[in-house]
């Protein structure tokens, strides 16, 4: 596993693991998008399964994300590298995770009601513009997420 800790490919000194988590942040926003797009069509069943395996991916990437940060040293060592001041860098850093932390939320919240109104077959139907204003919160929060993600991976290891 010593790998996930070299130089990445994204140009930049970040170890490996944090290019790859990268990567999927950032096309994530893109995928949760087509998602949507399968229930503005009527494929409720696709848009279902996508979303849920969306959910999945996400919180794996999350835990290997996590993982590499401990064993990679934590933030200080990956921030050795940066000419950005801790505090600001902390700043930024909670800012990312109260969002990220808040989506998660609302993410679980838009599942878990969903599955509710399915069996209580509401949705499609009686909810739907419950539930799609719920996806939207969720999908807001996810792109910021995306955009925080960049600001703070941009901070320790390309300035």
């Amino acid at each position: 596993m010593d790998f996930l800790f070299q130089t990445g490919f994204l140009g930049t000194r970040s170890p490996l693991f944090m290019d790859i988590v990268s990567v999927i942040v950032a096309l994530l926003p893109f995928l949760i998008f087509g998602a949507i797009g399968l229930a503005k069509n009527g494929n409720y069943q696709a848009h279902e399964s996508v979303q849920k395996l969306l959910f999945i991916v996400t919180v794996i990437v999350v835990a290997f994300f996590e993982y590499g940060v401990r064993v990679a040293g934590g933030y200080k060592h990956l921030m050795e590298g940066s000419s950005v001041g801790h505090n600001y860098f902390i700043y930024v850093l909670i800012f990312h995770i109260i969002i990220a932390v808040v989506t998660l939320v609302l993410w679980v919240m838009t599942l878990v009601s969903a599955k509710r109104y399915k069996k209580q077959h509401t949705l499609p139907g009686l909810y739907s513009s419950t539930h799609k204003v719920a996806g939207q919160r969720t999908f807001i929060g996810i792109i910021l997420t995306m955009l925080t993600g960049g600001w703070v991976y941009a901070l320790l290891f390309i300035y």
